[in-house]
């Protein structure tokens, strides 16, 4: 044991004060999917259900939280679910920063687990905002700030997972995979599992539209990315931490994978319906990138861990989520079609639809000029074949069309 262990040792006895440690379950769909032993650490099953709630208490607890003590943190999710949890149970004050634009679902989460320790201020339409707004107010009350992931305690604290997935398991894992966003789970668990099992090898895994720890460990340093696509909020971060990169820069870009968020929406939908597990996105990216190691030859026969690190998925977002699976599928396309402005057209286009084809869009765009008007359809079928023939008998009849499926530019502005 190091000083460090020895320090997430005691972190994880403190944290027995709130929670029992989350199950580690060996999930038989995974590992004869894949054929290996493919273990899950539920960290969705915390009384917050994600991580974060870890980190929060560890550095609340570092801190000597108590009445008096007054914590503030800007955050739109997990990390404000696990401040606010935390404060109630030190008996703590906090005023928790969230962007305007949060959803209600998430507001009234965190004030049900912050209840009157907290206040919750509502500030800035995008993040940044938000958290300038929290770091200033917190100079001017004297406060201390509850940074997400850049903070040495939040580590520690995260890095609790790591002592009781060894504790749960007989001997240590060959492979250990793991969400990134600012990098603190990250950097906790594969510090502790260097020092305790120092043969477990790691994979990371960030969202296609937010790879900061990739774009970091290709620069050598931190960089902000210019664009951040928001969809798996729990990871899409622009920047990992100064601090996780410490901890983190020893790995190469090769041990990153980047992930489509469209093919995260498969995954959701998969453990969802096939296991009956709800995984927000970030949740689910440990598990979506099995496809990936699978197809590298690095699964076969190895004992691999996923840690599963939330679930807060508001269920209203599953219409979205439902359609990036079939996006990804190829079970739904988006066209722009030419359609010529005389009778039977539209019955033509719509002969050439096969039985299992439906169309789920159909509007008009522009329909004031003499000879064609554009026309968005929508269509959904049962096999990815059966799209791809409908594009070829598009094409052999005459008609002029546009798959805009793959367009993020007009999916933005169109779908």
């Amino acid at each position: 044991m190091t000083a460090f262990t020895d320090s997430v040792a005691a972190a994880g006895a403190a944290l027995r004060a709130l929670f029992d440690p989350t199950p580690l379950q060996r999930n038989d769909h995974l590992s004869a999917l894949y054929d290996a032993d493919i273990w899950l650490k539920r960290e969705d099953l915390t009384p917050v259900r994600s991580y974060k709630l870890r980190g929060a208490f560890t550095a609340m607890h570092h801190a000597k939280a108590g009445p008096g003590a007054h914590f503030v943190c800007a955050s739109a999710g997990n990390h404000a679910q696990g401040v606010a949890f935390a404060c109630r149970h030190f008996g703590a004050r906090g005023t928790i920063f969230m962007p305007v634009t949060t959803p209600r679902q998430k507001i009234d989460k965190t004030r049900i687990f912050g209840g009157d320790a907290v206040e919750i201020v509502l500030t800035g339409d995008y993040f940044d905002q938000t958290l300038k707004a929290a770091q200033d107010f917190t100079v001017q009350q004297g406060a201390v700030f509850l940074s997400p992931f850049d903070d040495p305690h939040v580590i520690e604290g995260q890095a609790t997972v790591a002592l009781e997935l060894l504790a749960q398991m007989d001997g240590a894992p060959d492979r250990v995979v793991l969400p990134v966003g600012g990098g603190g789970l990250a950097a906790g668990v594969t510090r502790c599992l260097g020092d305790l099992a120092p043969r477990t090898e790691f994979t990371f895994v960030e969202p296609a539209g937010g790879a900061s720890l990739a774009a970091a460990l290709q620069a050598g340093a931190p960089v902000t990315l210019p664009r951040v696509d928001s969809f798996v909020d729990g990871a899409a971060v622009a920047r990992i931490g100064a601090l996780p990169f410490a901890q983190l820069s020893r790995f190469s870009p090769a041990d990153v994978l980047a992930v489509p968020e469209d093919r995260i929406s498969a995954t959701i939908i998969q453990m969802l319906n096939v296991e009956g597990i709800v995984l927000e996105p970030a949740g689910a990216l440990a598990i979506d990138a099995l496809r990936d190691l699978a197809a590298r030859g690095m699964l076969e026969g190895r004992r691999v861990v996923c840690v599963c690190s939330g679930g807060n998925f508001d269920f209203e977002r599953l219409p979205e989520v439902r359609e990036r699976a079939q996006r990804w599928a190829g079970l739904k396309k988006y066209f722009i079609l030419r359609l010529p402005q005389r009778p039977g057209a539209l019955r033509e286009f719509l002969g050439l639809l096969g039985p299992d084809d439906d169309i789920a869009r159909f509007e008009y765009l522009k329909k004031s000029a003499r000879n064609f008007g554009s026309v968005l359809i929508g269509i959904e079928t049962t096999s990815p074949d059966h799209l791809e023939s409908l594009s070829a008998r598009l094409a052999v009849a005459g008609f002029d069309w546009r798959d805009i499926t793959g367009d993020a530019v007009l999916s933005e502005f169109l779908i």
